[in-house]
């Protein structure tokens, strides 16, 4: 059952008196207790969907047509108010860089409590209590002791960790993980994923998993939406999108992971659209090696196979 799904969703930036399309006829679901990963290169739209998810999008950007349906209400004509309460209790956020979301001049414990009387209505003893029990859920050492230290003193992996307790600690049904484990070393970023994982086996929490590394959404997600210059490329199962790839956008940003049996990597050649660039047809043609006259001109509907749905004129019956 889908807890969350988006329907044909566009949106607007506003700049220099002209309005440029950084979302197209955006479409996508996450079923409950899934982990679904959003992958694709930088500036390819995957921050912007999570941010029209909560509604915390810049003045400049205007959503111009589409739903965000999170347990059939549509988000999208709910009052700031009303948004107030789902964002973190029901909603929640992990950001790329914990260090800027967490007030470096209160401790861990205060802002920690902060959101847990906002949105569970608990004081004193039981706040303090389920402060430390979120700690120990997302394995930070001495948690009790670490309510009074302040973020400078945790390392980023823990701060990260913090972020995510304060998820937990709302309750929330979704968390959406943007780029979670951005400048964490190799191990630290195994030990995030890891976590991640366990909180959706043991919770029944949805994650929507925002991230440009193949690797780890090999590793740790259930479905996979490819994003390409605001587009939806391709989604499938994540066993079917790694074991047979589909879009010839999909199967170049895998063969850019590094292979243990080569020293040779193999880029994507050329760059990627800027969102004042305007394409009558598919926006990856200038560097796809499978081009055809027809990706010039028109953009390819989803065509749909076993277990993945793919934007591309390769797959035209």
């Amino acid at each position: 059952m889908s807890i969350l799904e988006i329907k044909n969703l566009n949106l607007f930036f506003h700049s220099d008196d002209k309005y440029y399309q950084a979302l197209h006829n955006i479409n996508m679901q996450l079923e409950s207790g899934e982990m679904l990963a959003v992958v694709g290169e930088s500036g390819c739209g995957k921050s912007v969907t999570a941010m029209s998810i909560l509604r915390l999008l810049a003045p400049n950007a205007h959503i111009t047509s589409g739903e965000i349906l999170y347990n059939g209400q549509n988000l999208l004509k709910f009052s700031e108010n009303e948004m107030l309460k789902i964002r973190g209790k029901e909603i929640a956020l992990v950001p790329q860089d914990p260090m800027t979301s967490l007030n470096p001049l209160y401790t861990i414990g205060s802002q920690l409590l902060e959101v847990i009387e906002t949105h569970q209505n608990l004081k004193g003893t039981e706040a303090r209590n389920k402060a430390i029990d979120v700690l120990n859920l997302v394995k930070i050492p001495n948690a009790k002791e670490r309510l009074n230290a302040y973020p400078h003193e945790f390392s980023g992996g823990m701060r990260q960790r913090v972020i995510i307790a304060m998820a937990l600690a709302c309750k929330s049904k979704i968390i959406i993980a943007d780029e979670p484990t951005t400048a964490l070393d190799v191990t630290v970023q195994a030990q995030i994923m890891e976590l991640l994982k366990d909180i959706q086996n043991n919770t029944g929490t949805s994650f929507i998993f925002i991230s440009h590394d193949f690797g780890l959404v090999y590793e740790a997600a259930d479905r996979t939406c490819v994003m390409y210059a605001g587009h939806i490329v391709e989604n499938a199962s994540s066993f079917e999108l790694f074991k047979n790839p589909k879009h010839p956008y999909t199967k170049a940003l895998i063969k850019t992971l590094p292979d243990f049996n080569s020293t040779k990597l193999e880029p994507i050649e050329g760059q990627p659209p800027s969102i004042k660039d305007s394409f009558a047809g598919c926006p990856f043609e200038p560097r796809c090696s499978k081009r055809m006259e027809i990706c010039k001109t028109a953009f390819p509907p989803c065509f749909t196979r076993t277990d993945s749905c793919v934007s591309c004129w390769l797959f035209k019956k």
